[in-house]
């Protein structure tokens, strides 16, 4: 209450409101890009080996087939941050920045991953694979995006179940691996895990800008609006009084028919203060990061990020490296075609298998991210996932060889679910979608080295030194999250960085 005039805060309206069938919709839009993100970086474990079969190519080639997507993936985090998570064409200054955000990330992903498909030629494979990783860059502000819209009591929740979406994607590629490789090769395989890219694009024009991040620009007449349609599509009622926008209360003027009430705009305006209101985001918004009350909470998240890229992805080609370096490393002569051909057939089923390990690693995650925190959930993880992938130091079966993975599946994937709940509620709404977008572009180099341990370290034969790798970024990670500053568990989010 201020001058006597009842206020809410976003957050109030939030929860006032549940979860509806506008934070369905906006679920299932920000899902389906992680489906796509998912499938093609899922589809980096099949097509390596079936392009340097048919190419010719080194190790050390194939490797950069992979690195060379994470070399692309630049964070678009702080374009988003300077023009929103969504751009309304009538608020635009040019087709650039209709560009950025939602339809970049659906134009370059599917168009680079569909022309990819009919590459005549390793350099114009790389070329193209390396703008799907530009792409795949503008992940993090759908995240952000869906994360400003759940109520704070709920969020472990429902970022949980939103992360479900990248699962659906790794196992939907998996299948589409083993149905379309044998048959088709990997051509094919491309051009349908580029599709579901271009599905965001039909429903784009149904999207609204996050009210949170409207207010903390000042725009707190359109956040009422983005409000309204929330409340209306939800059938709920927003609370009454007016929105407050940080520590600032800004009449709108809003028109209820019900009641035919009017309450007219009383906001003064302030050129300095709208000034330094919106320079935001941009290097501004990356100092604002290093300053000395998010250093520490970024340094950590910046190598905690570098290692769970390295090892989720690194995971996920040892699935079938393993299984090619021990039949080059343990061969007795020459392999027949109908072997290669069972060898295939087995590694999609492998790969096929322990994709499933998310699954049981997401039901974990949603179990104890809000019961025992978020920092304790990914350091635990981190540590059984050492004991899981420890005997692999010594070659084992093939079925020990896709348990063992399976299990340190089962971990990697929940602490990284857990690690992306955390990532965004650490920083405060100014330059959350930066912060956590260059954490991301961060752990692309994780992605980048990967491959040299996970195919060049074991087509050397060298299975030892690349498994003692992986445990110790395993370590090192769970010593970083454990010096995490802040449990964020149950806290509401920041709008504004602390003086």
């Amino acid at each position: 209450m201020e001058d006597g005039l009842s206020t809410y805060t976003v957050d109030e309206a939030l929860i006032s409101m549940g979860f509806g069938k506008f934070q369905a919709f906006v679920l299932a839009y920000s899902g389906m890009a992680k489906i796509s993100e998912a499938m093609e970086m899922m589809l980096l474990s099949f097509v390596g080996q079936s392009v340097q079969a048919e190419w010719e190519l080194s190790a050390q080639a194939e490797s950069l087939i992979t690195s060379v997507v994470f070399v692309g993936a630049y964070s678009w985090g702080i374009v988003s941050d300077n023009y929103g998570r969504r751009q309304k064409p009538s608020a635009v200054l040019n087709h650039l920045e209709l560009m950025v955000g939602f339809n970049f990330t659906a134009l370059v992903t599917g168009g680079a991953g569909l022309l990819s498909a009919f590459a005549p030629n390793y350099l114009s494979l790389i070329v193209l694979r390396f703008m799907v990783g530009v792409g795949l860059g503008g992940g993090p502000v759908l995240s952000s995006w869906f994360l400003e819209f759940i109520p704070a009591p709920n969020r472990g929740t429902w970022m949980v179940i939103f992360s479900a979406f990248w699962t659906i994607g790794t196992i939907m590629e998996a299948s589409l691996a083993w149905a379309v490789m044998p048959s088709l090769g990997w051509r094919w395989l491309l051009a349908f895990s580029s599709l579901p890219s271009f599905a965001l694009l039909l429903f784009y024009p149904l999207t609204l800008e996050s009210p949170r991040y409207l207010c903390m620009k000042g725009r707190t007449a359109d956040a009422v609006q983005v409000l309204e349609t929330m409340a209306r599509l939800n059938r709920v009622a927003l609370p009454s009084g007016h929105l407050m926008s940080g520590h600032r209360m800004e009449l709108h003027e809003m028109t209820d028919s019900s009641e035919t009430s009017q309450l007219l705009s009383a906001k003064k305006t302030n050129p300095a203060a709208h000034s330094s209101k919106t320079e935001i985001g941009g290097c501004n918004a990356i100092l604002k990061l290093l300053s000395p009350n998010l250093i520490i909470s970024s340094l950590l998240l910046w190598t905690v990020f570098l290692g769970h890229a390295f090892l989720y992805y690194g995971l996920v080609l040892l699935t079938s490296e393993l299984s090619h370096g021990n039949k080059i490393c343990g061969s007795e002569g020459i392999v027949t075609t109908q072997t290669n051909h069972s060898n295939d057939a087995n590694l999609y089923r492998n790969v096929f298998i322990t994709s499933f390990g998310e699954v049981p690693g997401l039901i974990l995650s949603a179990a104890i991210v809000d019961k025992i925190g978020r920092k304790l959930s990914m350091s635990s993880m981190l540590y059984i996932s050492c004991l899981c992938i420890a005997p692999l130091m010594v070659p084992q079966t093939e079925s020990l060889t896709t348990i063992f993975l399976f299990g340190a599946r089962i971990c990697i994937s929940a602490s990284f679910i857990v690690l992306h709940i955390y990532a965004p509620e650490i920083y405060p709404t100014a330059v959350r979608a930066t912060g956590v977008g260059f954490a991301s572009s961060i752990a692309r180099f994780g992605g980048i080295l990967c491959p040299l341990v996970a195919v060049g370290l074991v087509h050397a034969c060298h299975q030892t030194a690349a498994i003692l790798i992986f445990i110790t970024v395993m370590l090192v990670s769970g010593v970083a999250v454990s010096y995490f500053p802040l449990e964020t568990s149950g806290r509401k989010l920041s709008d504004h960085i602390a003086a």
